[in-house]
């Protein structure tokens, strides 16, 4: 068992496992209403599948919109995988779940906003070091009791 609860990680799991049943069901019944997607992903991710000519346009994130026309979207236990046009031109992508960056229906105003593993330690690191800065400088005060009785009717 680790030292500490990763509530980051566990976090991050829960919002891709909804993107995962949102895409399942969407995969099964169509969009519903004025639903879509706008998802950017890691086009670097070594499980990202896409053209050669968009990992060059796209070198390092692409975002995808899932809206009017795609086909063939099944999702998997890691990602999910989709044909969408581009210039019509239909081209098939996989993109795996732990490369989404962010996930947004404009129609709900409802988004989804990964931090990188970097993103997370510099945050980890500034938590530390205020937590350090804190007990060093901050005396600690003795607990004072105030009494509410006054304001009772």
């Amino acid at each position: 068992m680790s030292e500490h609860i990763e509530y980051g990680q566990l976090m991050h799991s829960a919002m891709r496992g909804l993107i995962r049943k949102v895409l399942t069901d969407v995969a099964q019944n169509g969009l519903p209403g004025e639903h879509h997607f706008f998802i950017t992903f890691d086009t670097t991710d070594p499980d990202a599948a896409l053209a050669d000519w968009l990992r060059e346009r796209y070198p390092e994130e692409m975002t995808v919109v899932i809206q009017h026309w795609f086909e063939n979207l099944e999702v998997d236990e890691d990602g999910f995988s989709i044909t969408l046009n581009f210039g019509n031109s239909p081209e098939p992508l996989y993109i795996p779940l732990d490369a989404i960056r962010t996930f947004v229906d404009p129609s709900v105003e409802f988004g989804l906003r990964f931090e990188t593993q970097d993103e997370d330690d510099e945050d980890e690191e500034e938590l530390e070091e205020l937590s350090e800065d804190n007990t060093e400088e901050a005396p600690k005060a003795d607990a004072e009791v105030v009494s509410l009785d006054q304001f009772r009717k």
